[in-house]
């Protein structure tokens, strides 16, 4: 061992350091992919409070939905709407 090893330890190697953080993005990507977010089903219940100032329209009426494509996430928001001149 040389004195400055001695003096200020061995630090790691640049590689493994990169490594071990590659493996803390990944497993938190892995985590995030099979988590799904909290916030859908107060989504879904604000937009038919919203919706239904216009139309009558049902909670079940709605479907919200979030999914991810490669580095996007993409909300979809499906709503039935009643045919023009019927009542629910």
């Amino acid at each position: 061992m040389s004195l400055l090893s001695l003096l200020f330890g061995n630090k790691q190697k640049t590689a493994s350091i990169a490594k071990e953080r590659l493996q803390l993005i990944i497993a938190h990507e892995r985590n995030d992919l099979n988590s799904k977010p909290d916030f859908l089903p107060a989504l879904q219940q604000e937009l038919v409070a919203v919706i239904s100032k216009y139309v009558a329209v049902h909670q079940d009426d709605i479907k919200v939905s979030l999914e991810k494509q490669g580095n996007y996430e993409i909300l979809e928001v499906n709503i039935v709407l009643p045919e023009p001149g019927t009542a629910r």
